[in-house]
């Protein structure tokens, strides 16, 4: 019952940030969006904090390659995709997102959650584009292409450009991938 729970606490936390941002997040909101007594949150994650913590958690581990792609620009796509996938497109993760990024500025937890993601999505670009590319344009290529992931996101998720669909974003930034293989490729 366990995992069940803490999924259903994670869902409504992801839920109720999306409906009444993060400040007004209560323990009692959560509680009652997933049923549950609000004793329960504090036996599993201790405290608002902590629940947050594992909500970031969970929409970070959607963002891991969960099985070996040997094609390095299969792989690529795929991280692409992944990062504008529905789970991280759905309106309460992005409102999650934004609220984790501005939490992270002050909190010593979530600002080492969010490098740990920042340095994984670049580590993992980078392993791929070592097969692709010269090396001395490895680091910069996987510095850029995070760079476009991040920034095509967020124009996106905050609506100025589409309307909630990520697939001009996703095209965008494979084609820039297919340049840079194209332009420095081994």
């Amino acid at each position: 019952m366990e995992p069940v729970r803490k999924k259903q606490l994670i869902e409504a936390t992801l839920d109720v940030m999306a409906e009444v941002g993060y400040h007004s997040t209560t323990i009692s909101l959560i509680a009652k969006k997933a049923g549950l007594s609000s004793g329960i949150i504090s036996h599993y994650f201790g405290d608002k904090q902590g629940l947050i913590e594992a909500t970031m958690r969970h929409l970070l581990d959607a963002l891991k390659i969960t099985q070996p792609i040997a094609d390095p620009l299969q792989r690529i796509d795929f991280i692409i995709e992944n990062n504008f996938s529905q789970t991280q497109g759905a309106s309460s993760a992005t409102n999650t997102w934004f609220n984790f990024w501005a939490l992270s500025l002050h909190d010593e937890t979530l600002h080492r959650l969010q490098s740990v993601n920042h340095k994984r999505l670049e580590s993992n670009l980078a392993s791929s584009y070592r097969k692709l590319l010269k090396k001395e344009h490895v680091k910069n290529a996987a510095s850029s292409t995070a760079a476009l992931i991040d920034g095509y996101w967020l124009r996106y998720a905050m609506g100025s450009v589409g309307s909630g669909d990520f697939s001009p974003a996703v095209e965008r930034v494979k084609q820039y991938v297919r340049d840079l293989v194209s332009q420095y490729g081994k």
